[in-house]
């Protein structure tokens, strides 16, 4: 599955912090990460007791997470701008906990630094909910979002395209909302996956899901 990467994946398993610039100065001071999410499972998020129970141990046990910064410092490195995909597998569904490992793709434009102190960011911020990054790549990454609908590529890697839902149903039934997020987030909505593709990798083999209620997004504030 390591072949599929041929787009110039870089495998990052031992991230080296001493590239990454010195936190000696005011300047280089980490400040709030910010910026917009979106993440799709493999079960919807937002559904009727019978749907969720039905889903609970037969799938809901991968995910696509997206972050796309608009300012911010971490450790000394310059975040604004960088866009990143995650995969994440579990041996169980990701709403009981589990042994997690997720796979890393950061916008080809960043530095090593960048990288270095993105992947740091996540350990910190999510560790628990991504678990285990066991691979970090680097290869093209397209993030867009359209008022409160987004599109991510990645090519060869991973997609999705989520609408938000209508009404904000999940805001007007809180009780059908079964999941959290998988990265803290503000103003958490549950969102409509059109489509949401993992291509294969590290982490596990493809899938592809759409026309569900599936996904969330917000904002974050690291």
């Amino acid at each position: 599955m390591k072949a599929q990467l041929a787009f110039g994946a870089l495998l990052l398993t031992s991230l080296a912090f001493a590239s990454m610039p010195s936190v000696g100065s005011t300047n280089n001071a980490t400040t709030k990460v910010t910026g917009d999410y979106v993440e799709a499972r493999t079960a919807s998020v937002f559904a009727g007791a019978c749907h969720y129970n039905g889903e609970l141990v037969t799938t809901g046990d991968e995910a696509i997470a997206a972050w796309s910064i608009s300012s911010g410092n971490w450790k000394g490195a310059d975040l604004t701008g960088l866009r990143a995909v995650a995969a994440v597998a579990c041996d169980k569904n990701l709403g009981q906990g589990g042994n997690r490992r997720s796979e890393l793709l950061v916008d080809s434009s960043a530095t090593p630094a960048q990288v270095a102190a993105f992947t740091d960011l996540l350990r910190t911020e999510c560790g628990k909910q991504l678990g285990s990054i066991v691979a970090v790549h680097q290869g093209p990454v397209s993030f867009t979002r359209d008022g409160r609908s987004f599109t991510v590529k990645a090519d060869g890697f991973a997609s999705m395209s989520v609408d938000p839902m209508p009404n904000d149903e999940c805001c007007k039934q809180p009780n059908l909302v079964w999941y959290s997020p998988l990265a803290p987030i503000d103003n958490r909505k549950v969102g409509y996956t059109n489509s949401a593709v993992y291509a294969a990798g590290i982490v596990g083999d493809r899938w592809d899901r759409g026309g569900e209620n599936s996904a969330f997004y917000g904002t974050f504030s690291y």
